[in-house]
């Protein structure tokens, strides 16, 4: 039988609300209305051994994935500071083209592609996109002119654009909606990290100018391009495809997990089926559009930090390698602060109030650039506008799968909110020219206006969700005295059962 709502606390409108969540699920279900009792807590001990094994062997794998697609992808900003434009007679315009041109394709490819991990597998389908970007980036050494430069753009976007989505999509079914902010953090830290480690690499692979032919800004394309396709390979044997299939698990600590991952998500979601309506499902759901509105600006944020930073740094009077050096503290701090951010973030299982905290670091970082000319004072904002896009960026991320159910309805969720950060980055490769530097005014103007905006997308989601869950709470959807409705599966995210997390 199902749990009986309190009537007395229901209206009119909740109740037909209601009735019609419960028809639905009776007719998508194949064996009607079906109710079970609460699945049985998982065994703590071993799933917290399953969890350490996961955190320290499959999360650095997926880690170092993004971090060197990030690497690869944003190094140009170092080949930029370290002769490029010159060497290729590039203008600001075509410089700016040049990294437009790598969205487009990225942003084609993220949806189609990444709707093909449940069949191909993410074990196969993430390493042969690596190998794919790394032989990419490590062309890019040997182009000689703009139009070659093109070319390489464009075929590393198309590479690339599934990777993120596909890593947030996989992170996501090896972990729990509420451990799972946390470990985006370190994931995220793999894009602060690669701001730092860029600028350290580079500033040692500028020394090999000259060698072999190639200036110093083509041995940064080689060299990194190469550990691309070296850590791809390996890939192929280090990733399992799924959480059953992880052999350095013990069947107790498996069992543990699967367990976890079925009270948390409902078991019948792997047998779920790809279809038009699963996928265009996503266009009903406000809680995706406000995130998708907070990825976009803090997707802006993000790569003009990557693209730029080093550009900034160099305008501020440090030249050659220190121009690299000089940019690795802010990545630095942010990860740290990252980290610290996202743990309490699960701890509270609380995702808005965090985002709008990284906000207002950034607006802090772009108020000071803005409001000041001394070198020092731009050079501290730097930190905060870092920090303040590297704590959004897990947050934001993590946001979007928590609060999406079932799988394919999530994973379009996912691609859509990084098609819109995507969209924040064609912004971001046109917010500081050269002809702007030192000062920069246009492009911080705009990124602090987006940072207000994505404070603002933030507390409207919270408000958004918060009122769900009292209606649902007052449905009786939280109750879990007793058996419920296994309709979950079918209405995922519509279910009065599924709690939001705000």
């Amino acid at each position: 039988m199902f749990l009986t709502p309190p009537q007395s606390q229901m209206t009119i409108d909740e109740k037909k609300s209601y009735t019609e969540d419960i028809v639905e699920a009776e007719r998508s279900s194949s064996k009607g209305a079906e109710v079970r009792q609460v699945l049985p807590e998982p065994d703590k001990v071993a799933f917290r051994k399953a969890m350490f094994k996961l955190d320290c062997a499959f999360l650095p794998a997926v880690t170092l994935i993004y971090f060197l697609s990030f690497l690869d992808r944003a190094n140009i900003g170092n080949a930029k500071a370290a002769g490029l434009m010159q060497d290729l007679n590039l203008t600001n315009h075509q410089y700016s083209i040049a990294l437009t041109v790598t969205y487009v394709p990225y942003i084609v490819a993220e949806l189609p592609l990444t709707l093909l991990i449940r069949k191909v597998g993410p074990h196969i389908l993430m390493p042969a996109l690596m190998f794919a970007w790394g032989v990419v980036t490590t062309f890019q050494g040997f182009v000689h002119n703009y139009a070659g430069l093109l070319a390489c753009r464009f075929f590393l976007g198309a590479a690339e654009g599934a990777i993120l989505p596909c890593c947030i999509t996989y992170l996501s079914s090896f972990y729990t909606r509420t451990r799972l902010g946390k470990r985006m953090a370190l994931f995220f830290s793999a894009t602060s990290l690669a701001g730092a480690f860029s600028g350290l690499l580079a500033a040692a692979l500028v020394n090999m100018d000259g060698l072999g032919g190639k200036r110093g800004w083509a041995w940064i394309f080689i060299i990194e391009g190469l550990l691309t396709v070296v850590y791809a390979i390996v890939c192929f044997w280090l990733l399992p495809r799924d959480p059953a299939s992880v052999g350095y698990l013990s069947p107790a600590e498996k069992e543990a997990l699967l367990q976890a991952l079925d009270i948390d998500r409902p078991p019948a979601e792997v047998d779920e089926k790809l279809t038009a309506r699963s996928v265009t499902s996503i266009l009903s759901a406000p809680q995706a559009w406000l995130v998708c509105g907070a990825l976009f600006c803090s997707g802006a944020a993000l790569f003009s930090m990557a693209y730029f930073s080093p550009s900034i740094v160099q305008s501020l009077g440090h030249k050659g390698i220190m121009t690299q050096l000089y940019s690795v503290p802010p990545y630095v701090c942010s990860t740290a602060l990252s980290l610290a951010v996202c743990y309490y973030s699960d701890k509270y299982h609380l995702r808005g109030p965090f985002i709008i905290f990284s906000a207002a670091l950034s607006l802090i970082g772009y108020a000071l650039y803005l409001g000041s000319k001394n070198p020092r004072v731009r050079y501290a904002s730097l930190f905060f506008q870092v920090m303040g896009a590297y704590v959004s960026a897990p947050l934001t991320s993590t946001w979007m799968p928590n609060n999406l159910a079932p799988f394919y309805r999530r994973v379009t969720g996912i691609v859509s909110g990084f098609i819109l950060t995507n969209c924040g980055g064609i912004l971001s490769t046109w917010l500081f020219p050269t002809t702007e530097a030192p000062d920069y005014k246009r492009g911080t103007s705009i990124l602090l206006a987006l940072c207000v905006a994505m404070g603002a997308f933030a507390a409207a989601n919270m408000i958004y969700l918060a009122w769900q869950n009292r209606r649902r709470e007052a449905l009786g959807g939280f109750d879990k005295a007793g058996v419920e409705l296994d309709d979950q599966a079918v209405l995922g995210d519509k279910s009065v059962h599924f709690k939001f997390i705000l």
